[in-house]
Order: C-alpha cells, then structure tokens, then sequence
C-alpha cells in the first residue's frame, strides 16, 4: 500500500519515545514490513483481548493473529474478560515479557487512565481498540464514529414508525465512551428529528440476561412498543427469544412486527436481517479494528507519527484532545434492502464488503 508522507507535527506527537520522523497518516499498509527488514527491527506487540464471551469480540480475537502475520509482528497476548484489574495485570505482564507496544480495548474507559500513564512513563506506546479512554494519552485510538451509530439507529426507526410510538433502547454500559456515546446521540436524534417517539432507556452493562429481562418488563407495561435499538450484539439472542415468546417474531409486512436495530455487524446479524427476524445493524469493522491497531502499533515502534485528516483506508483521523489521534473507521447502516433512511445510506445485508459475509 502506497504512503503518504507528513511531516512531523510536535504539537501531537504522542511520548517521547517517538522519534522526529513522518510517517503516513493511513497508517501502515501490509508492505511496509517487507522481508528487507532485519530480525532486529521485528516487533514485538502486546495485545490484551477484552472478553471472549460474544461474537463480535471472538471475531476480533481471531482476526489479530491473522493480521500480524501480514504485517511480520510477533504479537503476545492476554484476556482481560471484561475487567479493569485484569487489564492492569495483563498490561504489567505483557511489559515484563518485553513488548515494545500494547493493543487494548478497555471496556471501563475511566480506570485505564493509570495503566496509560505507566506506559507513557515506560516509552511503550498504547493503541486503544474501539473505545478512548476518558482522560490520558495514547498513541492511537482505532475506533468508528460511534455517535454515529446512534444516530443511524435512531434514523432507521424514526423511517420505519413514521415518527410516532414507542422503542427501547438497550443501553452498554454508560461507565464505557461507546455507550454513553451511544445513548447521547439515540437521545440527541429521536428529540430533534421525530419527537412523537417515546424511547425507553434501559441500562444493561453489556449483559444479556439483563437485557432481556428489561426488554420483557417494558413490553409487559407498554405492549405497543414497535422498535428496539440494542447498542450490541450481546443482547441479539435474548431480544429473539423475548419477541417469540410474545408472538412478535413476525416478518417485516405484519402489523405486529417490532423493528430491531443491532450493533456490530456479526455473521449472525446478517442472518437474522435476511430472514426477517432483525431489521438492520451497524457494522463495527472486527477484522479493520485487528488490522489498524496492530499497523498503528509497529509504526509507533518504527517511531513513526500521524496527523488529523483523511487516510487511504476510507477513515478520518481526527484530534480528540492534545495527546490522542483517534482513526474513526468506517462502520456503515446493513438492511435488507440497502436503502436510504432519514439521510443515512445503507449497505444490503449479503454485501460481501461487510466483514459478517467474510468470517470462516
């Protein structure tokens, strides 16, 4: 992949452990790591993985390795499982081994900011996967527009209900940027652009069960709620079940149809929008997420620097605060026709584009 070359911009540069070089801001491509280099120059990458208890996240873990080898890194890794004391842990540990960079995906995006301090201190640059941290620096944050995906949940329904009648969201957890985010612009778009619809925010901290049981008492005191956002995939089986049970499960053209809109584009998701059991999803790139945060982290070994703007993989990096650059990749709206809504494009939902219609 070609590069484009900026100049170093000291204003962002990350920690002091990057040297004064240009780098693209696209990042770098799988022929930057060419067998010219010698055994010295190969990295040596930490990457902490999450959770491995849905889809999406199972998705992502296997797309890493897969990367790395394209890009000629050595990656060691370990799973955090959804807690900020393992991810502390995990991080010491993969810095004990040596690693010269650390990929992460912190799910509380306030208690990271310690463990990035300690790096920064170590000169070990950190890339954040899908979520940024509150406060504290980072090299790179690899993450979609996740407002966005509020606001292309909220267009879809606010088309489907012709704006009127009721919805659930199915909040993440707000302790996380994603779900806040999330939230904020569901709620920001529905009060702007279709106020006779009335959303019923219920919190779940990414869990299931919980969801489901929320999802469940809210049709019981309002069974004529006709759409439902779930800000994850974590909640797809439970919101199916709680529809069936209730003889909602019904295709798009009956009158007793709910419409859903899901969150991260899983094999599953597609399925589900082809037999008419889900409406739409946003799909959150698991195999980009893989190969960007593993590109930003050898560059940041190669002491290479980026700059806000366009990139040459369909992305905008954009400056969050002095100290953190944030690649916002694509994650588009997939329905079942692939249509325009409330503005919003959409991609049909056996796109082979879509990383869901590509997982083996």
């Amino acid at each position: 992949m070609e590069r484009r070359r900026f100049a170093l911009a000291a204003a962002l540069a990350i920690s002091g452990c990057l040297a004064a070089a240009c780098g693209g801001n696209s990042g770098t491509g799988n022929d930057n790591s060419g067998g010219g280099n010698d055994a010295a120059a190969k990295p040596v990458i930490g990457v902490d993985y999450p959770r491995s208890d849905t889809d999406f996240w199972n998705s992502y873990i296997s797309y890493v390795p897969k990367f790395a080898g394209e890009l000629g890194a050595e990656v060691k890794t370990t799973n955090s499982q959804n807690d900020i004391a393992k991810l502390t842990a995990n991080v010491q540990t993969l810095v004990g081994q040596g690693v010269k960079g650390v990929v992460m995906a912190p799910q509380d995006t306030a208690a990271v900011a310690p463990t990035l301090q300690q790096l920064e201190g170590k000169k070990i640059p950190a890339v954040l996967v899908d979520t940024r941290p509150d406060t504290g620096n980072a090299f790179m944050v690899v993450r979609a527009d996740n407002r966005a995906y509020g606001e292309k949940a909220c267009k879809f329904l606010g088309v489907k209900l012709g704006g009127k009648g009721k919805v659930v969201m199915l909040e993440g957890d707000l302790a996380s940027i994603n779900g806040r985010d999330r939230t904020e612009a569901f709620n920001d778009c529905m009060k702007q652009n279709y106020p006779g619809i009335t959303v019923f925010g219920e919190a779940t901290n990414w869990d299931g069960a919980v969801a489901s049981q929320k999802l469940a008492t809210r049709l019981t005191a309002n069974p004529d709620i006709k759409g439902v956002y779930m800000q994850s995939s974590f909640a797809l089986a439970g919101t199916l079940q709680v529809l069936k049970q209730r003889d909602l499960l019904v295709p798009p053209g009956d009158s007793k149809h709910v419409f859903v809109v899901s969150n991260d584009g899983i094999p599953q998701e597609l399925k589900d929008i082809a037999a008419g059991n889900i409406d739409a999803t946003v799909s959150q790139p698991a195999d980009l997420y893989a190969k960007w945060a593993l590109s930003y982290a050898q560059a940041a070994i190669e002491g290479k620097t980026f700059q806000p703007g366009k990139t040459d993989h369909d992305s905008t990096i954009i400056q969050v605060r002095p100290g953190l650059l944030e690649d916002q990749l694509s994650a588009p709206l997939v329905t079942a026709d692939g249509g325009t809504y409330g503005g919003i494009p959409s991609v049909k939902h056996d796109d082979k584009s879509l990383w869901g219609n590509n997982l083996s």
